[in-house]
């Protein structure tokens, strides 16, 4: 037997739509999370319900991971299509674990090295489904069951964790029929597998169960940041990517006091969450670039009552429908820039599940602190794709409530003076009233206004109100959190990325500097107000500068060239939908390295 590799193992299961790829893969990564391995889950699928081509991407380590890598170490195709895409992704001494009828040439395999695993997975599925009480008809649907019994047999991961899955996954009813059939249907897989193919295959797991992590994508920690500052409402109207963060907040609403509302558009879902974030509750919307460009001139109506609001674009590619579910980041001009006029706005951009979980907390801070839009920028990919964390990097008792310059009801009492909503401050923010205290009639409109609120069209008001909301931007930069700059200070090339970059800029870092590369990485999770002095002071030091980007312009070197001056001519951009892996960034640099010598 060759000498075995330790949780280092990619698995990628693909199939039509209505197959089972994404739930199978789903609960085949919880069963990984649970034996205590960190995991990065990569879900792709097409915007089709039945048909297309559609996959699931497991990468399993001893390290913390947060990308994909190319290598596939164990393909699972439960169709054709899905080894003629993917089979040359395969490395030699991989598997190919399908049922036995598949209909592909086992030659194209064995010339690359990889393993045929052919078992009567259909079969095995009917039998066990069968003497459960099942019809054999029922059961071969439970070919992905099966599947994910070989996988885990011939890698060694203990059987407990894929049965303490499917239970849990029909409800922790251990005696349901569907529940059990499948246990068994997983069971008989595995041992089948594992007896057959798993002494010679060199890629083993080891669970670690002492230390079980918590497997959670990005919308789901901003959801979770959400709620735990107190977030009370969230309207919006379904749109892929974006759907999840409603999907979180909805199903812990009852526990959490969050009302949700699914509206019948876009427009409807933003104007009832200003309406709500002004009547005081902390409010969100969730969209992606479509539907956010139906909220364009609501947002500007959010500006200029300067109602706190929080928005969250998870990205996709566009323009128009664009590509449904592919992920990009190419709403980044768009959203600093949105809705005519001028006026403050605050732009996170986080890179990490950890740094999702404080952007849904920290947002809400910075909405009412500022009295502004605030927008939180994932994407398809941040959306969609899980990481096996501790449970301990979200802090609850780290999270701050701070709601601004807002007056109390004995505040109220006191007043001797006609409350003024838009008061003149030197700050630039109004002391805000919730409607409905009697010495606080709150009068506001979209059109320019008064200190009281009501509309004007003279010049010297005009002036007062702009330069006071715009004098926020100044206050809002001293919160920004600045760059994070990992890698030695002096490294001979400089990587910059914004957002969901940081996964595979971090691994492709980490792969060249084994390989003696000095690298470091500038990674921006805030980006408006932009700071300009950090990034002067860090780019002007830098030998050679690489931007890194999910978009065909490079749209953070343009607001980087905007506010500093620095120009970066270098860029490795990506723009066909899909999220880029750390070893192909690590190619590109690499290349250019080879190139510039």
């Amino acid at each position: 037997m060759p000498v075995a590799v330790i949780n280092n193992i990619t698995f990628k299961m693909g199939g039509e739509a209505g197959q089972g790829v994404e739930s199978s893969g789903a609960g085949f990564a919880k069963a990984l999370a649970r034996s205590g391995v960190y995991v990065y889950g990569l879900q792709d699928y097409m915007s089709r319900i039945r048909g297309g081509h559609n996959f699931y991407e497991i990468r399993i380590s001893d390290r913390d991971v947060q990308a994909t890598e190319t290598p596939v170490h164990v393909l699972l195709p439960l169709d054709a299509m899905t080894v003629e895409e993917h089979l040359h992704e395969v490395v030699p001494g991989g598997a190919v674990i399908m049922d036995a009828p598949l209909k592909v040439d086992d030659t194209r395999m064995t010339e690359r090295g990889v393993k045929p695993v052919r078992m009567p997975l259909g079969e095995i599925a009917a039998r066990e489904a069968s003497n459960s009480g099942l019809s054999r008809e029922v059961g071969k649907l439970m070919v992905n069951t099966a599947s994910l019994g070989v996988a885990a047999g011939i890698t060694d991961l203990p059987f407990e964790y894929i049965e303490q899955v499917i239970v849990d996954n029909f409800g922790g009813k251990k005696g349901s029929t569907v529940a059990m059939a499948n246990v068994a249907v997983a069971r008989a897989a595995y041992d089948e597998g594992a007896r057959e193919f798993g002494s010679d295959f060199e890629w083993k797991i080891q669970a670690k169960p002492s230390k079980p992590r918590m497997l959670i994508n990005g919308n789901q920690a901003i959801a979770y940041g959400a709620a735990a500052a107190g977030c009370r409402w969230i309207s919006m109207y379904p749109m892929t990517p974006a759907t999840t963060v409603t999907e979180w907040l909805a199903a812990h609403g009852k526990k959490l006091g969050v009302v949700t509302k699914q509206c019948e558009d876009e427009i409807t879902a933003i104007l009832m969450a200003i309406g709500a974030a002004h009547a005081g509750v902390r409010a969100m919307t969730a969209t992606s670039g479509g539907g956010l460009s139906l909220m364009v001139e609501a947002v500007g109506l959010a500006a200029i009552t300067e109602t706190p609001l929080v928005i969250v674009d998870a990205q996709r590619g566009g323009p128009s429908t664009g590509l449904p579910t592919r992920t990009e980041q190419s709403d980044l001009q768009f959203v600093l820039h949105m809705s005519q006029g001028e006026f403050p706005r605050v732009v996170l951009t986080p890179g990490t599940i950890e740094e999702c979980f404080l952007a849904g907390y920290r947002a809400f801070n910075f909405a009412e602190k500022y009295q502004c839009p605030v927008f939180i920028l994932t994407d398809m990919n941040q959306s969609t794709a899980s990481r096996a964390i501790d449970p301990e990097r979200f802090d609850l008792g780290a999270v701050e409530i701070d709601r601004g310059d807002l007056l109390t009801d004995a505040q109220l009492d006191a007043l001797t003076e006609p409350y003024l909503r838009h008061k003149l401050t030197e700050s630039g923010i109004s002391p805000r009233a919730l409607p409905g205290h009697p010495n606080a009639v709150v009068m506001t409109t979209s059109d320019e206004h008064y200190e009281n609120g009501q509309a004007v069209e003279e010049a010297e008001p005009r002036v007062a109100q702009m330069d006071k909301r715009m004098r926020k931007l100044d206050l809002a930069a001293q919160d920004i959190r600045p760059p994070l700059l990992e890698g030695s200070p002096d490294a001979d090339v400089t990587l910059v990325g914004w957002g969901t970059t940081y996964g595979p800029i971090h691994e492709a870092r980490t792969i060249l500097e084994s390989e003696g590369m000095k690298v470091n990485h500038l990674h921006y999770h805030d980006v408006w107000p932009f700071p300009a002095a950090r990034t002067e002071e860090i780019l002007s030091k830098a030998k050679r500068i690489i931007d890194i980007e999910n978009n065909f312009t490079g749209q953070l070197a343009q607001v980087i060239r905007m506010m500093t001056g620095i120009d970066m001519p270098e860029k490795i951009l990506k723009y066909d939908g899909r999220p880029f892996a750390g070893d192909e960034i690590a190619a590109k640099v690499r290349e250019r390295a080879m190139a510039h010598v």
